[in-house]
């Protein structure tokens, strides 16, 4: 199954001026847990899907309490900036949408 089928939400917004940031949220906790328990969600799986080194992504967790994944990026241009085509990072989610989680 892939994110889009399981996930309820996921969107990326701004992390600040270079970084993006995603969120994940998954509809219950048995979800969350069989998609954690999977191991394909990763960041591996984060930086393949967006063309990076596993070490630009910047950070990735799981949160149970929230049932959440987030993780952050590297902006490629600087929120605003001369270039940049996404001034709010909105629109920087849509690599997640086929991703396998299941």
């Amino acid at each position: 199954m892939t994110l889009s089928e399981i996930a309820t939400v996921i969107r990326s917004k701004n992390a600040g001026p270079y970084l993006f940031t995603f969120d994940v949220l998954f509809p219950d906790r048995a979800v969350f847990d069989r998609v954690v328990d999977a191991g394909k969600l990763d960041r591996k799986a984060v930086a393949r899907a967006y063309g990076l080194a596993p070490g630009d992504v910047i950070s990735f967790d799981f949160y149970p309490f929230a049932k959440a994944m987030k993780f952050s990026i590297r902006r490629p241009t600087v929120s605003g900036a001369v270039g940049d085509g996404d001034i709010y990072g909105a629109q920087q989610h849509a690599p997640l949408l086929d991703l396998e989680a299941l």
